[in-house]
């Protein structure tokens, strides 16, 4: 086939993957070339339904719009997944903003328990944030599908851009996309003042939100993080890590030498240490299943795909092998399986416990100081 190229942005038009730039569906290609206005899938939201989408760019042309965020005199509004903090890290951050304001944005708050609280969240996310060498103003809870806080969060932009431009970043999954979104139709009132704007004939791309004062919000596109959860799954098992309703804790009793499994993406062992309650977060739809430690390695091999899943059982070949990470623990933490949930432990310094917590190969487990 010819190369193509999308009217709307410049990029090279192509069928095969829906989840990377410049994709446009076999039948609107055929429609596209027939009457001229040939749009790539996320032009033709954008133009049509004034919805913006997520595209994934390679390494080094997130690492080149890095550059450019890093030249300009702009705000820095990076998004974070609250429940995937480490997931949601994009790497070498500080260094290319450096000289610029960041303001921190925590996404999906909706989904944690109710008991948890907000200001427990927040300076935990600034923390975080700090650790990774981030050093933002100020750090803000929202929920870009509920729509929770986004006048706040629109007044705190204004606030601290002080007339200058806004950059939006964030990996892939953080729900970036539908926050701008929000934003547009806070601001607006409607759908239909959107443009677009990029470089013609490259793959560094962004989108333009005007502001009333002729600076502009920039959507960029999302990079893929290797150690997200997410990225080991299919489409289908994408709810199982990305909760969209309240989270629902679940408690069980433990005696040493027994295992909890996370449907097949994660395992906890209790290995020793007294009898001990546990409390479960994880998507109200992902199984968990208790069973003895010393049947752990044979009862996951034997029903990965099946009673543990997901993985679903198309999948289960391709997905990584499971690490343990061993803990001894002696205090109220959280152990926190990067972007699938956490599990809360209750012990004391007269009574520790030692524990492992399995996660696929390239996903982080850590501890913290339980925030409920």
């Amino acid at each position: 086939m010819e190369e193509l190229f999308c009217i709307g942005c410049g990029i090279k038009i192509q069928i095969e993957d829906v989840k990377k730039a410049g994709y446009t569906p076999p039948k609107a290609l055929e429609k596209g070339l027939e009457t001229g206005e040939l749009y790539c899938q996320r032009c033709f939201r954008l133009r049509h339904y004034n919805e913006i989408t997520d595209v994934n760019i390679t390494d080094d042309e997130f690492l080149k719009l890095l550059h450019e965020v890093g030249n300009s005199k702009a705000l820095v509004v990076n998004v974070v997944d609250i429940f995937d903090f480490n997931g949601s890290i994009i790497p070498g951050l500080p260094r290319f903003v450096a000289g610029n304001d960041i303001l921190l944005v925590g996404n999906k708050k909706d989904i944690l328990p109710k008991s948890v609280k907000d200001q427990k969240v927040t300076q935990w996310l600034r923390e975080r944030a700090h650790d990774e060498g981030l050093r933002p103003l100020d750090v803000i809870l929202t929920s870009a599908q509920n729509k929770y806080a986004i006048k706040e969060l629109i007044e705190k932009l204004n606030s601290l851009r002080q007339g200058r431009d806004v950059y939006v970043v964030g990996v892939t999954n953080v729900g970036k996309s539908t926050l701008i979104n929000a934003i547009i139709q806070e601001i607006t009132g409607t759908k239909d003042v959107i443009t677009t704007s990029r470089f013609p004939g490259t793959t560094l791309d962004k989108i333009e939100i005007p502001l009333d004062d002729g600076s502009f919000i920039f959507d960029t596109p999302g990079i893929i993080h290797r150690h997200q959860m997410a990225h080991y799954l299919s489409d289908k098992d994408l709810r199982y890590v990305s909760p969209k309703k309240e989270i629902k804790p679940k408690t069980y009793q433990l005696n040493p030498e027994q295992t909890l499994f996370l449907g097949g993406l994660g395992r906890f062992d209790f290995i020793s240490g007294n009898r001990q309650g546990v409390t479960a977060y994880f998507d109200n739809n992902l199984l968990l299943h208790r069973t003895k430690l010393a049947n752990a390695d044979s009862f996951y091999n034997k029903h990965l795909g099946t009673l543990l899943s997901p993985p679903n059982l198309e999948n289960k070949e391709t997905f990584p092998k499971l690490i343990a990470h061993e803990f001894t623990i002696d205090s109220k933490v959280d152990i926190v399986f990067s972007g699938l949930g956490w599990i809360r432990l209750n012990t004391s310094h007269d009574r520790p416990l030692k524990i492992a917590a399995w996660a696929p190969k390239g996903v982080s487990v850590l501890i913290r100081k339980a925030i409920i």
